[in-house]
């Protein structure tokens, strides 16, 4: 399994204050993944917003991905959505407009169980027909995957892949040999959480689910070559050089700095969604700060 692997890189979805895309500044940020040469584009996850968006406006979006990617990298589609029905909606129409891959968050109100998770997941990657990466992120879905549960959700047709959030204890490399015992050997174990990325591909992680790489795809494709070439070394300096802003990502969340990050490399401005509010000025210096470094990665 390839898809899942290498660095994907997640790009903000630009939309005006009534909710819609701007379809131009989307392809400028896809355009720099692109040319940067990620192993693929992560449209529509947290950091694309996409639990904030109609049906409607993520369909308009994978759309104007497709159109401007035309097959010159892999695209993964979040179709995740609070109910069954939607998300199967969304995978199937992920297959119908070209996408090469899923990417599926159990989002709920009520608490989900288990078995609820397992029939939603088996019921989107039927309906979608596409390789699914099952998307472990407790941090704002509220759920925890379990081994057994990823073990069990392996076997199903066309779940190839999950994307895990770091560990509390840190053991990377642990974990995954605890999950490669359990599932297929070609099922990819990848990880977010952008501070914890190094550590991660250099324990043998096969993917970074990259928010960073959405705006700055160089240096995180630095960062990417050199933890999967095993150069610690290389990793670690690259690494350095991104701690300030990993810093800011911890301190503010991922996804509001992503949107300063959009003002200070000079894109046409955009707002989160509300109400989700923008960094204040002495934050968003602190974020133009945090990026002089990276620019003296060797990339």
């Amino acid at each position: 399994m390839t898809l899942f692997t290498g660095l994907s890189a997640f790009p903000l979805t630009p939309t005006d204050d009534d909710g819609e895309l701007k379809p131009e500044l989307l392809q400028r940020f896809l355009e720099r993944i692109v040319a940067a040469g990620a192993d693929s584009i992560g449209l529509l996850g947290s950091t694309g917003g996409y639990a904030y968006l109609t049906p409607e406006v993520r369909k308009r979006t994978l759309r104007a991905a497709v159109e401007c990617i035309a097959g010159r990298t892999p695209l993964i589609v979040g179709v995740g959505a609070l109910t069954t029905d939607v998300a199967e909606d969304l995978a199937r129409d992920a297959r119908e407009a070209g996408a090469d891959g899923l990417l599926l968050a159990p989002m709920s109100y009520q608490p989900l169980t288990d078995e609820e998770v397992f029939r939603h997941f088996e019921a989107v990657a039927a309906a979608g027909e596409l390789p699914l990466c099952i998307y472990n992120n407790p941090g704002t879905t509220k759920f925890t995957f379990g081994p057994d549960l990823i073990a069990r959700l392996a076997e199903l047709p066309n779940v190839t892949a999950v994307k895990m959030p770091l560990p509390a204890d840190g053991d990377y490399a642990g974990e995954m040999q605890r999950l490669r015992a359990m599932t297929p050997e070609d099922f990819a174990i990848g990880y977010s959480g952008d501070w914890g990325a190094k550590d991660a591909l250099l324990a043998g992680g096969a993917c970074w689910y990259s928010v960073v790489a959405g705006l700055l795809p160089e240096p995180a494709r630095a960062l990417t070559r050199a933890a999967l070439a095993g150069n610690a070394a290389d990793a670690e300096r690259i690494d350095h050089a991104f701690a300030p802003l990993w810093a800011l990502f911890r301190e503010f969340g991922s996804f509001r700095v992503m949107f300063a990050i959009t003002d200070i490399l000079g894109f046409e401005p955009i707002t989160p969604p509300r109400p989700i509010l923008t960094l204040d000025q002495a934050c968003h210096t602190r974020v133009e700060d945090a990026l002089r470094p990276l620019l003296q990665v060797v990339v």
